[in-house]
């Protein structure tokens, strides 16, 4: 697995505690003793480091390649996945898959961004940058949606929508456009969960909704940290500063009020525990579908208008 720098006072002691359990079954010592307090050290010591991530360790976090990506939270999380293919325009993008599920016994329609863990995978999904075909399929899903009085379930992972000359040829700019304002219109519940990265219009393109929830570990900005430190300090070594001005992590996008919710990861990160990162999301997801199924489709707009009507409104000092 793939060790992030910050990790790996945690990563020693785990060695050293496996040293000791192999020395322990291997020459049949009692050593439970020793065991204990190194398990308890570990503990601590991996307590103490998630307990105080910077913003940039969390960015970390949030690329890292272990991390579940939407698809595992789908095979995880929800059953009776039946994914549809195409935008009826031009073809399929396969960084946007989507389609039928269950979550919780409820019907619904997912759809989200997917990487990939290795090259192959990677050239497959476009690294999770979407073309505009992407969004146009994702529009589509939705309006099934709607059809059919489903709530739609996006699940965000992205460094960004593809800069590629085809992707402008076909239009992405607008194809994320028209996605914001049909995603404001829509007649059902929508709930978008930030998984990893958040970047910029990529994200915001299936970002719309009632309710946007973000991983712990997660990142949610309109530009990367490298990018924003090559624009003010000229140089990418400074985007640990900027990861830190730009407040683009979960805690401190809750507490501006721009996101609704965070999912809690296990200690150590989602990469470390796929199955309680989903069984947290499922929990989640559920019951925020829970209160929005209980509105009516005018008080559903309303708040929705009102919700993002509402950002970017500060009081200053008198």
């Amino acid at each position: 697995m793939q060790l992030l720098e910050f990790e790996k006072p945690a990563a020693e002691l785990e060695r050293e505690l496996e040293k000791l359990r192999t020395k322990s079954a291997s020459q049949n010592i009692d050593m439970s003793a020793e065991i204990s307090i190194m398990e308890t050290k570990l503990a601590e010591t991996r307590a103490a480091i998630y307990r105080n991530l910077t913003p940039w360790q969390r960015v970390q976090i949030a690329r890292h390649t272990n991390r579940p990506f939407m698809l595992d939270y789908v095979s995880l999380a929800f059953t009776d996945f039946c994914e549809l293919h195409g935008d009826r325009h031009i073809g399929d993008d396969a960084s946007m898959p989507g389609g039928f599920a269950r979550i919780g016994g409820q019907r619904v329609i997912v759809i989200g961004h997917q990487k990939g863990r290795d090259t192959k995978e990677n050239l497959k999904r476009n690294f999770g940058s979407a073309h505009p075909e992407g969004y146009r399929k994702a529009l589509r899903l939705m309006k099934i949606a709607e059809k059919f009085g489903l709530p739609v379930i996006t699940m965000i992972d992205t460094p960004g929508a593809f800069p590629g000359i085809g992707a402008e040829e076909r239009n992405i700019a607008e194809a994320i456009a028209f996605n914001l304002r049909e995603m404001m219109l829509l007649k059902v519940p929508i709930i978008a969960i930030v998984l990893g990265e958040g970047g910029s219009g990529g994200a915001l393109g299936i970002g719309i909704a009632d309710r946007v929830i973000m991983m712990e570990n997660a990142y949610y900005s309109v530009i990367s940290p490298e990018g924003c430190a090559a624009i003010l300090w000229k140089h990418r070594k400074h985007a640990p500063e900027a990861a830190e001005a730009m407040k683009l992590v979960a805690p401190d996008l809750k507490n501006l009020g721009l996101i609704d919710d965070v999912i809690d990861e296990p200690t150590g990160g989602a990469h470390h525990d796929h199955q309680a990162s989903a069984d947290a999301f499922r929990e989640k997801v559920l019951s925020h579908i829970a209160e929005l199924t209980k509105l009516s489709t005018a008080k559903l707009l309303d708040e929705r208008y009102a919700k993002f009507r509402a950002f970017g409104e500060w009081q200053g000092k008198e």
